[in-house]
């Protein structure tokens, strides 16, 4: 009796560590926010730049429950930009835009709303180098901010 007592607390004890285990690390990345979650594995990863077969620009972000975009920055040359956002979040609504006022040329292009599991594309044209400032309007009181850059 008292070795089936012994093995079922061992049983319980190791559960409990199974369980305490498993939420530690469920917990992210430390700062509070969670570890960005990997780009599809059919294309380039999040963030990259790459050139289309006709000649634009092409890059992906990522945002999700935790109120970043991923990557927060990104750098395309002058020319035609294709800009896919996917909102990765089981909950949260997320909008992009560029920042008004706040680049050295408007961009006026923009995603009003992107739900969860919902992605979407726009295009522009940059000309003007420079740090062009971008957000979801939605979430800015939680500093849900980027830059993409334009190289000289």
């Amino acid at each position: 009796m008292r070795g089936q007592e012994r093995a079922r607390r061992g049983r319980a004890l190791l559960a409990g560590g199974v369980l305490v285990a498993t939420v530690l690390t469920g917990c992210g990345s430390g700062d509070g926010r969670s570890a960005p979650q990997a780009a599809p594995s059919s294309g380039p990863a999040l963030g990259t730049v790459t050139t289309a077969p006709d000649g634009v620009q092409e890059v992906t972000l990522q945002t999700q429950d935790d109120y970043v975009f991923s990557p927060a920055t990104f750098t395309v040359a002058p020319g035609p930009v294709r800009l896919t956002v996917v909102n990765v979040a089981e909950q949260m609504t997320h909008n992009f835009r560029f920042t008004p006022d706040a680049g050295p040329a408007p961009i006026d292009p923009e995603i009003p709303l992107l739900t969860p599991g919902e992605s979407r594309t726009i295009e522009f044209t940059v000309s003007t180098p420079g740090e062009y400032g971008f957000e979801c309007s939605f979430h800015t009181q939680l500093d849900q901010y980027g830059v993409m850059t334009v190289s000289g």
